[in-house]
């Protein structure tokens, strides 16, 4: 058989380790009928019972203010489960509905109807923590999911001490005997000032231990391994330097539009919305110094550091984009001005180029530049390192007229994989040279789970490891950082729409890596591999 048509094998595969079994819990979501809730959260929780990752005594109460019973939300929430089994279940037969795994939640739901600021839906809720408690043996611990918009964090924090609901019981040793948990989405504050301010407002009721503010990029399979492929390979570590790398390039790009969440953009940006938190999150794991441990406090101290070490963006170094009409991946679409619960005359800005910089002895003088926008050509994220160029010398009597820089990228989405491109010499009597690329794809090597992006996440809620949460000095180092440019982008832009949706993004975003001696950006759309 021909090595290329056998089928592909795992080199080495001990026994893969079982996961800790979570300790019983009621999980409290507020903002219950919401998107987040129906799209996310909720079917995680479906797909970490299909692995064997809930606790068996296990509640799980919905808050919202809207008119609804518990049957009426579990029916809606089931319709939900539903339909995203039935879109995947013809080419993932793991994707059909597991009505086991569906009896094992729905039997586990209850409803609450009230109003977030009302002391007497926090009465009620104790109450019904009590019954999980003693009827459910929760043993008293409990997770409370804030699915809901930003402006409730601090009020639903502060009724949640206020009632006593957040309050912990130790044991002798001090360790949490019955633990309270906080799950805290994004934004977390629109700038330094509301970031601080609300820090300082949930740690009047908190603990930071208790605080967990989710990113759910951070749940992606190919994120968590940066760190494992970096620190577990000795190939690459001595290498992962200003010695070696000429550059790196993050590229979040996206074809969706606002996708009816208007109202919310216009409030945001792309700058808040994807920098601050999913961006830096991927600029830490590949900037960090090694750890000592692979324990929560040794990772989020190292992804600190590289916090600490970065200045403030010089807004010289930031260019901001709009979109307008276009064609993307075939399909027209309109401007962002054009979109519903829109500003027809916005200011804000669908795209973001900046230059980072991180001024420590490993990445000094090394530029990191990072790109995030709507309606580009094609989905893309990805780490993309390119190492210094080999010099030329040796080829100079040899028909070679250019050496191609070496690349290896992670990618993160749509497909998930790593790839390492080199130069090799052509077959034949002649010295002429050929880019290759060496790629592994995780699809190819590993059965693909049911999963939406959110199991990893709160499995670790529930265990109550923090390691892929960002801690409070964290937070306000992002903001930190893109404080400058955000005061700077108060002032409206001359020329917004600045790219046609399905492009690459404004031109002035290539004109911002070009002045780096004439880099260039990687394009958006993944390269594919030549064929015969």
């Amino acid at each position: 058989m021909n090595i290329s048509q056998q089928p592909v094998q795992i080199i080495e595969a001990p026994p893969r380790r079982r996961p800790i079994q979570p300790a019983p819990c009621t999980m409290v979501i507020f903002g219950a009928r919401g998107d987040l809730t129906h799209r996310l959260v909720v079917p995680a929780l479906y797909n970490l019972f299909r692995e064997k990752m809930l606790p068996e005594d296990f509640r799980l109460i919905g808050i919202d203010h809207g008119e609804n019973t518990t049957d009426g939300w579990r029916a809606s929430l089931f319709d939900k489960i539903k339909s995203m089994a039935n879109d995947k279940a013809a080419a993932f037969e793991a994707h059909r509905i597991n009505e086991n795994a569906w009896s094992f939640l729905s039997e586990r739901m209850s409803y609450l109807r009230g109003d977030f600021n009302d002391p007497a839906l926090y009465q009620q809720l104790a109450s019904q923590l009590k019954s999980c408690e003693h009827d459910g043996q929760t043993q008293g611990n409990a997770i409370f999911y804030l699915a809901v918009a930003d402006r409730f964090f601090g009020p639903i924090i502060d009724r949640l001490g206020a009632a006593g609901l957040v309050k912990q019981t130790r044991t002798d040793e001090g360790a949490p005997k019955c633990w309270r948990r906080v799950v805290i989405e994004k934004p977390f504050g629109h700038d330094l000032k509301s970031a601080r301010d609300l820090n300082e407002r949930i740690l009047t009721s908190l603990n930071e231990d208790q605080i967990f503010r989710i990113d759910h990029f951070l749940g992606k399979d190919t994120v968590q391994a940066i760190t494992a492929f970096r620190f577990a390979n000795g190939l690459f570590e001595p290498i992962w330097n200003r010695d070696r790398i000429d550059h790196v390039q993050i590229t979040v790009a996206e074809t969706i539009g606002v996708e009816g969440r208007g109202r919310f953009y216009e409030q945001t940006g792309a700058l808040r919305d994807m920098v601050p938190n999913h961006v830096f999150s991927l600029l830490s794991m590949v900037a960090m110094e090694a750890p000592t441990g692979f324990d929560a406090t040794s990772i989020r101290n190292k992804k600190a550091d590289v916090f600490a070490a970065m200045p403030p963006l010089d807004p010289a170094w930031a260019v901001r984009g709009q979109y307008g009409a276009g064609t993307v991946l075939s399909k027209d679409v309109v401007a962002y001005r054009s979109e519903p619960n829109v500003d027809p005359a916005s200011n804000i800005e669908t795209f973001a180029a900046l230059k980072l910089e991180i001024d420590n002895w490993r990445w000094a003088g090394v530029p990191f530049y990072c790109r995030t926008g709507k309606r580009l050509s094609r989905r893309n994220t990805e780490i993309a390192i390119q190492f210094k160029q080999a010099p030329y010398l040796a080829f100079q009597d040899t028909p070679v007229d250019a050496l191609r820089p070496n690349w290896l990228v992670l990618s993160i989405a749509p497909e998930e994989g790593i790839s390492l491109q080199f130069e090799v010499k052509r077959p034949g009597p002649v010295v002429d040279l050929s880019a290759v690329r060496m790629e592994f794809k995780y699809a190819d090597w590993f059965a693909k789970e049911p999963h939406v992006g959110y199991e990893t996440l709160l499995y670790d809620v529930m265990i109550g490891d923090p390691t892929l949460f960002m801690r409070a000095d964290m937070i306000e180092h992002a903001w930190r950082i893109v404080q400058p440019v955000l005061n700077a982008w108060e002032s409206p832009p001359p020329d917004f729409p600045n790219y046609e949706a399905g492009s690459e993004g404004p031109a002035a975003s290539d004109e911002l890596i070009g002045r780096d001696g004439g880099r260039q950006w990687r394009p958006v759309e993944p390269l594919k591999s030549p064929k015969g």
